[in-house]
């Protein structure tokens, strides 16, 4: 066993770790089906998802469905917890709304974008090796069970709470950070596929704002998520609130912000244009661009 396999098997253990601590502290006052936890069935089905996805995928050298997975497992995992529910209250149609609108919206963009490219550059040096690319689907179901945390708590919750000021507020901020998303990234899309802008960075619309809007919708969206759940939340269901904190990290620090930035400045840096662009437009949250 190579050194990099044996760093992914090591891998795949702790994130299967942090899950089960997940699982734990969201079942808590939870339903459950036949003795076992809702909320932990629903973890262990994001995992099982992706681990079924992963023998094609590997069989075919091919990460053509990996985000179309992801956002499968969205709605898969959302519909079964409200599905096995023994009561179903208005907040949790509302999770399962947001939630489902959000993931099938997300899922056909990047898959239709990957289409386009014909490839995720990401998954080059990935897709050979069974250990890592077996890891990388893993770490997605991690993903989606950090990303649902409080949703998933607040639907599978024995507590019930009628819609109040944490709904409404939640809802504005999630619809407020889902409309710069899908704005963003229509603006994107938009600017690539004109052929004049071939090869060019875009820097107008919300890109004008943030280098990276769609980033910062994305995180709104899921603080909105939280804000919903809040009232519901008891025990150790409190630490299902990472959701928002995970998403954040993940984006500013792992895979989002820092990998485009890297690839950005190895593609544009030294350029005026490119360089007066990064230093008067914010990384992330939008504001009026420095002059």
């Amino acid at each position: 066993m190579n050194a990099v396999t044996k760093r992914s098997l090591i891998g795949i253990i702790i994130v299967l770790l942090i899950a089960s601590g997940l699982a734990f502290a969201g079942s808590q006052g939870g339903y459950t089906v036949n003795g076992f936890p809702l909320y932990a069935l629903c973890i262990l089905l994001a995992f099982v998802i992706q681990w079924i996805a992963f023998i094609p995928a590997y069989m075919n050298q091919t990460e053509s469905f990996f985000d179309l997975t992801g956002g499968l497992t969205y709605i898969i995992v959302t519909v079964t917890a409200v599905a096995l529910s023994s009561e179903v209250d208005t907040r949790s149609y509302l999770l399962l709304g947001i939630i489902l609108v959000w993931a099938v919206r997300l899922g056909s963009f990047l898959f239709m974008r990957i289409r386009a490219a014909g490839e995720d550059r990401r998954f080059r040096e990935i897709k050979p090796s069974f250990a890592r690319f077996l890891l990388t689907w893993t770490i997605q179901g991690l993903w989606v069970s950090f990303s649902v945390a409080a949703g998933l708590a607040a639907i599978t919750s024995t507590v019930r709470v009628g819609l109040d000021a944490f709904a409404v507020i939640g809802l504005i901020v999630w619809l407020i950070g889902f409309g710069i998303e899908v704005i963003a990234d229509r603006q994107k899309s938009a600017f690539n596929a004109t052929p004049a802008n071939k090869g060019k960075f875009i820097n107008t619309g919300l890109w004008s704002w943030s280098r990276h809007p769609n980033y910062f919708g994305e995180i709104v969206l899921w603080i909105g998520v939280a804000i919903i759940a809040l009232p519901v939340l008891r025990g150790w269901q409190w630490a299902t609130l990472i959701s928002p904190i995970f998403i954040i990290l993940l984006l500013t620090r792992i895979s989002g912000v820092p990998l485009l930035e890297k690839r950005a400045d190895e593609k544009w840096g030294g350029q005026p244009e490119y360089e007066a662009y990064k230093a008067g437009t914010s990384v992330l949250v939008p504001m009026p661009p420095k002059k």
